[in-house]
């Protein structure tokens, strides 16, 4: 993508994101800090941390297992596999139970919802572990959104898309 339409994709996608938590009336939300390949959600996270929306971060763990925190929206370390995570009090994996929207990243997304990540299963695990789930939104460029992606039994749907063009609910 050029400078441009990265540029257009993340204000489109900010629009989108700050629609769907003003809807489902968020107060508190699981979000990730996107790699320079991911879509663009740091205007959104400004914006709900302005809003005074809660925002936990994943903190990545050896066990397969992913942590929480709510950071301090400034420091970020390089965490286990490379990628910027924040810094600030591990609330551990138990914390998320208590969001109302869980943002996550993808490689892909299919038209049925089943989401291809980056084949480590963290969001797996975490979504399969919850006795009540919020929705679940992964966030995508639209050339991301597909027919089919490979699936296993781990594997767990999404309940809804958000690319630059539209929000997408399964």
């Amino acid at each position: 993508m050029t400078t441009r339409e990265r540029e257009l994709s993340t204000t489109q996608l900010s629009a989108h994101l700050i629609e769907l938590a003003t809807r489902l009336h968020v107060r508190s939300v699981a979000a990730y800090l996107p790699t320079t390949e991911e879509p663009n959600i740091r205007p959104f996270l400004n914006w709900a941390d302005e809003q005074q929306i809660r925002i936990l971060f994943p903190i990545s763990r050896d066990d397969g297992l992913l942590d929480w925190t709510v950071g301090d929206g400034e420091t970020e370390v390089e965490g286990l596999f490379g990628m910027l995570e924040p810094v600030g009090e591990l609330l551990g994996p138990i914390a998320i139970n208590d969001v109302d929207l869980i943002l996550v990243p993808a490689a892909s997304v299919d038209r049925t919802g089943m989401r291809m990540g980056w084949g480590r299963g963290y969001f797996d695990r975490t979504l399969g572990s919850m006795e009540k789930c919020p929705p679940v939104y992964a966030v995508i460029f639209d050339r991301e959104f597909v027919d089919s992606v490979p699936s296993e039994v781990h594997d767990k749907r999404v309940d809804g898309v958000i690319t630059p063009s539209a929000i997408t609910r399964f």
